[in-house]
């Protein structure tokens, strides 16, 4: 059951991510792990497929976290994740150990998600264990160098999809991981943005509550990737949102319900604008992609209404 978030009272909790970590300035990935970790005080156990968070809050000997905490290969967080919780389940029915309100969380980038991680995750899913799924999307394989992946959009830049004369950015759409996710019929899934915290802890919190597996998909603006500047993370989210490139919905045993929405929808051309791996498209020869663009997230977003019972 969700209970109110109140910040006075959330500054008062411990950290479980501590400072003094390697993570990038302006990365969006420290501001999720502890709005996740604050959204409860049960004990957790965390999995964490390699990635940037992964890399940057255990160089050895240091560790960032305070809390069980798993590293695993790019491809397994969520297999790795439903093992812990297969395990615990099993001692407890033994009576090895006495039953706490523990819970279990994976987190992985959209590399280790949406692409090279999907089998296990669709497969933890499939089987039914009571795990939470956290994928932090920074679309793209940031920490190897900005290669594309299944969630870089229409005609960004990156290492493997240079912007030139011949290919102008990434030709493909991204993949609708989220909607791929609820097809599974688990009993919660989700998507979030960091910009809006009590809706993402919100979602956290019944997340870890659903007699179930849980996902949920969160935006992790990049400064690196995006060419953003570092200061601009959080309202790279926020125009993520108010474009509807990034709606914030969830699916709760498989009612689905836009949980927040923006007053005004934007053109999705002013966000683009503010991020350097989309300056190419500013030209006359490469105006047609973001047109091309703005179509899609027209069409998802009016997919997403029907969904919702709000066409």
């Amino acid at each position: 059951m969700a209970t109110a978030l109140k910040l006075k009272e959330l500054a008062l909790q411990p950290e479980r991510l501590a400072p003094g970590h390697r993570l990038c300035a302006g990365c969006a990935e420290p501001i999720i792990v502890r709005q996740t970790l604050h959204a409860t005080t049960d004990p957790v156990v965390i999995a964490n497929a390699t990635g940037c968070l992964e890399v940057a809050t255990t160089i050895y000997p240091f560790t960032s976290w305070r809390v069980p905490w798993i590293h695993n290969a790019f491809e397994n967080a969520a297999a790795t994740a439903s093992g812990i919780e297969a395990a615990y389940r099993s001692l407890v029915r033994q009576g090895k150990i006495p039953e706490q309100n523990v819970k279990f969380i994976a987190f992985g980038g959209d590399g280790g998600t949406y692409d090279i991680g999907f089998q296990a995750l669709s497969g933890a899913l499939e089987r039914g264990h009571k795990m939470l799924y956290i994928c932090l999307d920074n679309e793209a394989y940031m920490n190897t160098g900005i290669q594309r992946s299944g969630a870089t959009p229409l005609g960004a830049w990156t290492t493997t999809s240079p912007a030139g004369t011949v290919v102008p950015g990434k030709p493909q759409y991204r993949k609708p991981l989220t909607e791929i996710i609820a097809a599974h019929e688990i009993p919660y899934v989700a998507q979030a943005s960091p910009h809006n915290w009590r809706d993402y802890m919100t979602k956290v919190q019944k997340a870890l509550d659903a007699d179930g597996p849980s996902f949920i998909n969160v935006l992790a603006p990049c400064p690196r990737g995006w060419r953003h500047e570092t200061d601009q993370t959080v309202e790279m989210a926020r125009q993520a949102w108010e474009t509807c490139f990034w709606p914030l919905f969830e699916v709760e045993n498989g009612e689905w319900r836009i949980t927040s929405k923006p007053r005004e929808k934007k053109p999705v051309e002013g966000w683009m604008k503010t991020q350097g791996r989309f300056r190419h498209l500013f030209t006359p020869a490469n105006r047609h992609i973001i047109d091309e663009s703005q179509a899609e997230v027209d069409r998802r977003w009016t997919k997403l209404l029907k969904l919702c019972g709000e066409a």
